[in-house]
């Protein structure tokens, strides 16, 4: 096949275009990333080389020693990035660079703004990788052929950013991928040896691989000398270092790489262990939630090397789903370094290796809270509902999990409030955490569940994320002190229960024994029982689930998914103090009765964020009565 018959030019997906728009308008003032993305792209490259070679040593092509090159011509207005790492065979080029990563891309388009100041943050916090190239360029060409190989299988991909790129097969005898950036006009700073060695030297210093740039040498004019190359960056492991040889900017530097994130990270953990099973870890918090926090099946973000050998950043068992925002690495001593991805998920070794890492996170965790209480909160709003996840799914560690929690509350509607706080000002006699959860804040804190503990001061955690039904449910406990439902079976405020309002509660039972009976008659079906409260003091009626039912707010999330509910019917109290309450007990009416009683129904689904099942008939209802009054 001849080079004009194999060359096609194709379309970039929609989300590429208004990428590189915005990359290049909005990453204007920051050009010189382009270099550190193009460089850590190389040596992931070099690293999963070094990782598949083990297995198969003739990927090497004789040639082992892994390296990334920087030239440039100033008369060609050029810059290549090349590298003989693992490269790439057409499908991979079309796959990976004609299209961008599905993981968090649509979250990161959602979020833009349209306004370019904040959307170059975003950019920021999405990650650019290969298309920074067009910061600086207005054409890119990228030459490559997969380690192992048929050299007469190699790729270019070329492009404007416009829109189209070409694809064709070329020869290429060396293995790897070069990147050519043909420069706009304006660029001529990077064409500058000393300036392309400051960028590296900022930004890629760190990087493992040996990054080469030509000598730049004076001879004589007219006198050829050979082309030399020399090692611009320290290439060493930055993690191998003691803490002291490593400054904070390094330490930050690194995070943008294994990161590909522009902001500096919240924390750090750079740790060595030793004995038996010997790691070094270097993780670290970011600063803020990644865009694919959310998705199904991110990676988690944390690289296995073994022997400063890069194994995998996919390694299900080396971080809980509930630490997946954790960036950086750990390097172990003890693994054997042939191990494969398979052998990972049964490897004893790096189970206790996830379990040491886990300890010192919750470690880190607990010093923020201690030490630095504004870092905790920034934190805390980024990855908090994840961090609950942890309760559920490590009950190893549940009880250190649980003392980082926050929660908003009737005492304070910031999500400050830690068990500890709670426990500190429980009420003299009470021996529960009262709680209620709902699908939003809103919800939670408007609940009529909650006038009772507003009468009597007595403090409720208002659990308005939609992991926490999920949470209360597991979370049983916390320092001998049970965690009660206040709208979950009958209301148990134990010492704090005030004795003549319950009696009198007892004695006007009786009373309404006809109302109730006849409310339950006209809600047959709808509900599990009818009672009178005394958890009520302002509304009419609630609903209340049972004892050992699902509660309310998780029945809803789960059919909003999709998912088959067991069937439950709430327990609908009233309040028999409440002038409509006394109204519907002195009713004759019966089309008159069984609409109020209807109206009242559907006014406590409302009042706790449910959804009605015929809002029509609802305000139809609402208008008679109304319309009754008015005569």
């Amino acid at each position: 096949m001849t080079v004009a018959e194999n060359k096609v030019t194709l379309g970039f997906e929609a989300e590429v275009k208004q990428l590189l728009h915005l990359m290049i308008h909005s990453l204007y003032s920051n050009k010189e990333i382009f270099l550190r993305e193009l460089i850590s792209n190389a040596s992931d490259a070099a690293d999963k080389l070094r990782f598949s070679a083990l297995s198969n040593e003739s990927l090497y092509e004789g040639d082992s020693q892994l390296k990334i090159r920087l030239d440039y011509d100033k008369e060609l207005r050029t810059i290549t990035i090349s590298d003989n790492g693992i490269g790439m065979n057409r499908d991979e080029v079309r796959e990976n660079i004609g299209t961008i990563a599905r993981s968090g891309t649509r979250h990161f388009f959602e979020s833009l703004t349209g306004d370019e100041a904040k959307d170059s943050q975003l950019i920021g916090q999405f990650g650019v990788g290969f298309y920074s190239s067009f910061i600086v360029a207005d054409r890119v060409t990228l030459e490559t052929r997969e380690a192992g190989g048929d050299p007469e299988e190699g790729v270019r991909w070329e492009s404007n950013g416009e829109g189209e790129f070409s694809l064709e097969t070329i020869q290429k005898d060396d293995r790897g991928t070069k990147i050519t950036l043909h420069l706009r006009e304006g660029e001529d700073e990077f064409l500058e040896g000393w300036k392309l060695r400051s960028i590296i030297r900022k930004f890629s210093d760190h990087i493992s691989i040996p990054i080469e740039m030509k000598k730049e040498t004076h001879g004589e004019e007219g006198e050829e000398k050979p082309v030399e190359y020399e090692i611009v960056n320290s290439a060493s492991a930055l993690w191998t270092k003691s803490k002291d040889e490593i400054t904070e900017e390094q330490y930050n530097e690194f995070f943008k790489h294994v990161s590909h994130d522009f902001k500096e990270p919240l924390a750090r953990l750079h740790s060595r262990v030793e004995g038996t099973n010997e790691y070094t870890m270097l993780l670290y918090v970011p600063s803020h939630a990644p865009f694919d926090l959310w998705e199904r099946d991110p990676k988690h973000g944390v690289k296995l090397y073994v022997k400063k050998v890069f194994i995998t950043d996919d390694a299900d068992k080396l971080m809980p789903r509930y630490l997946r925002f954790i960036r950086g690495v750990i390097d172990s001593d003890s693994l054997p370094l042939n191990i494969s991805r398979e052998l990972l998920q049964e490897n004893q070794l790096l189970e206790k290796i996830r379990s040491g890492a886990v300890k010192k996170l919750l470690g880190l965790f607990e010093d923020l809270a201690k030490n630095e209480p504004d870092k905790f909160k920034a934190f805390w709003k980024e990855f908090g509902q994840v961090l609950k996840e942890g309760v559920i799914d490590d009950y190893k560690n549940k009880d250190r999990i649980a003392k980082l929690l926050r929660f908003s509350s009737t005492e304070n509607d910031a999500q400050e409030v830690s068990l500890d706080d709670y426990i500190s000002r429980m009420k003299e006699g009470q021996d529960k955490i009262y709680y209620i959860t709902g699908d939003s804040l809103s919800a939670a804190k408007n609940s009529p569940h909650l006038e009772i503990f507003r009468k009597k001061g007595v403090e409720v955690l208002l659990l308005g994320d939609r992991i926490d039904s999920w949470l209360a449910d597991h979370l049983s406990d916390y320092e001998g002190k049970h965690l009660q439902s206040i709208a979950r079976g009958d209301l148990d405020l134990g010492k704090l229960e005030d004795e003549k309002e319950k009696e009198e509660l007892n004695n006007i039972s009786k009373d309404f024994d006809d109302l109730v009976a006849k409310i339950k008659k006209t809600l047959d079906g709808k509900v599990a029982d009818v009672k009178l409260s005394h958890r009520l003091t302002a509304s009419p009626a609630c609903l209340v689930s049972e004892a050992y039912g699902m509660n309310r707010t998780m029945e809803k999330i789960l059919k909003e998914v999709g998912q088959t509910v067991p069937s439950s019917k709430p327990v609908f109290e009233i309040n028999p103090n409440h002038a409509l309450i006394g109204k519907l007990k002195n009713e004759t009416d019966e089309s008159r009765f069984a609409d109020l009683t209807l109206i009242l129904f559907d006014q406590a689904v409302l009042s706790e964020g449910g959804q009605i099942d015929d809002p029509a008939a609802f305000v139809h209802k609402l208008n008679n009565l109304l319309q009754q009054i008015m005569v």
